[in-house]
């Protein structure tokens, strides 16, 4: 439509995931002959979770030149839209489709303290809130739809209430959600509840087997757990 709107005749070449292979060659192949060509999508920016980063990657091994002309990205829109920091964040894409390996990509990142983006299809959406909930706990989370366009709508919830606004109302459009990332006082709480599993003398062992004296090891131990040092040599005494 846009090519038309401005009466510019040139030939198009559909290029997906399902044909990048027998396309991507040949497509290389007609520049590496002196064409010019164009990616462009219908949505979004060319190459963000879009097989053109493949075709971007043939050309650089062909020496194929690259130039890039910036445009709407829903990552970059959504995190500004979101409420939540914005300093330092990390764009994801979309998660797996199945059940099992999508919750091993969310626990791969439970840790992340920066802001996480994720991309997601209507039909998908519930499966994965109720996921991130599963894995990563109680999160304010943005999401935001059809941006830049029509109905461009944005929202904040907690992940809870963004699981039960979706068994209310059917998810319509393509979706960017932006998860507030981990906490510091919350990985502090998952290490020390990590340490706890241990016995005092199993987690003194460690850092005496580091070439600590017992008295450094005590407070180290101490700091670990999120007690004071004389409460780990009480305990000591206990077990002896």
């Amino acid at each position: 439509k846009l090519l038309n709107h401005f009466e510019i005749k040139k030939p198009m070449v559909s290029y997906h995931e399902h044909n990048a292979r027998q396309k991507g060659p040949e497509i290389v192949r007609q520049l590496l002959d002196g064409q010019n060509g164009a990616i462009v999508t219908d949505a979004g920016m060319p190459c963000i979770s879009d097989p053109g980063e493949d075709l971007v990657r043939l050309c650089a091994e062909a020496g194929v030149p690259v130039q890039v002309i910036p445009g709407p990205t829903a990552a970059m829109s959504a995190l500004a839209l979101s409420g939540l920091s914005t300093g330092k964040f990390a764009f994801e894409g979309f998660l797996p489709a199945q059940h099992k390996e999508r919750l091993a990509a969310l626990e791969e990142v439970r840790r992340e303290r920066r802001t996480l983006i994720f991309y997601e299809a209507p039909h998908k959406l519930s499966a994965c809130l109720e996921d991130m909930a599963q894995v990563l706990g109680e999160r304010k989370v943005s999401l935001c739809r059809e941006l830049t366009k029509k109905h461009e709508t944005g929202q904040e919830f907690s992940l809870e209430q963004a699981i039960a606004y979706y068994e209310q109302n059917e998810p319509r459009g393509e979706y960017v959600l932006v998860l507030q990332g981990c906490s510091r006082q919350e990985k502090e709480k998952e290490a020390q509840d990590a340490w706890k599993e241990m016995s005092l003398q199993e987690h003194m062992k460690v850092y005496e087997d580091q070439g600590l004296d017992r008295k450094e090891a005590m407070k180290r131990v101490a700091k670990d757990r999120g007690v004071g040092k004389r409460e780990i040599y009480q305990a000591l005494l206990e077990e002896i």
